[in-house]
């Protein structure tokens, strides 16, 4: 049996209060379990910018996991509009930070949700700060089931790993993807056409997208995270 890659997992960060009475990392399990399952070794990785490149140099990929958080409008030259919500910013700089690494090394990278936004946000990428009408993209039940379908672009490194040209996902956000930089790939959009997926063409494995695939609501959260793992073989 192969030894198992070390998929470095970003972490969520909380003030004071509730769980402790200090500052404190969470993370849902089901994103360590669906690692796990796909036959990675999940590792979490505190926010320390500083550390990002000793990170690296002992990781073989890395997901940047979601979250209930906006990254701050200024870093893609935008004022903060009155629907931004709570920002946190140490851990925008060491998702930024750690996302530039893993593009400079060519180290596969899954993107999740606000992860793909980072991976947008990090190659020079600007967000839509609220979404409104269309397609009910947040709040439209629980992420463990389907929200709504998105279509997948024919010849993407996605259609190739879901084998579909459309998938249902489930969906819990309230930003998205407004213009992609040069080098960054749409690779899925929803019907009322937010941008759903992203790819860097020319990286092992570099992919975003905006709903969670560690829910494994289908195949094709299985098969989005099994490439993942498999590419970090080769």
């Amino acid at each position: 049996m192969s030894r198992r890659p070390f998929l470095g997992l970003t972490l969520d960060s909380e003030p004071p209060g509730g769980f402790a009475a200090t500052p404190w990392y969470a993370l849902r399990r089901n994103y360590a379990e669906a690692l796990v399952e796909a036959g990675g070794a999940p590792v979490l990785l505190p926010h320390h910018p500083d550390l990002v490149g000793t990170y690296l140099d002992r990781l073989d990929g890395v997901v940047i996991s979601g979250g209930a958080f906006d990254i701050d409008p200024a870093l893609y030259g935008a004022p903060r509009a009155a629907a931004t919500r709570e920002l946190k910013p140490e851990r925008t700089a060491f998702e930024l930070a750690l996302v530039r690494g893993a593009l400079e090394r060519n180290l596969p990278l899954l993107g999740i949700c606000g992860g793909a936004q980072v991976l947008a946000v990090a190659l020079g990428g600007t967000l839509i700060q609220h979404l409104a009408g269309g397609v009910a993209h947040e709040g439209s039940g629980p992420a463990d089931r389907a929200a709504h379908s998105v279509t997948v672009v024919p010849g993407s490194r996605l259609a190739a790993i879901v084998r579909a040209e459309e998938i249902q996902v489930n969906s819990t956000h309230h930003q998205a993807i407004a213009a992609p930089p040069p080098g960054l790939v749409v690779s899925a959009r929803a019907a009322d056409g937010v941008i759903e997926a992203i790819e860097v063409p020319g990286q092992a494995f570099c992919l975003g997208v905006q709903w969670h695939p560690e829910y494994r609501i289908g195949t094709a959260d299985h098969a989005l995270l099994a490439a993942l793992v498999e590419t970090t073989r080769r």
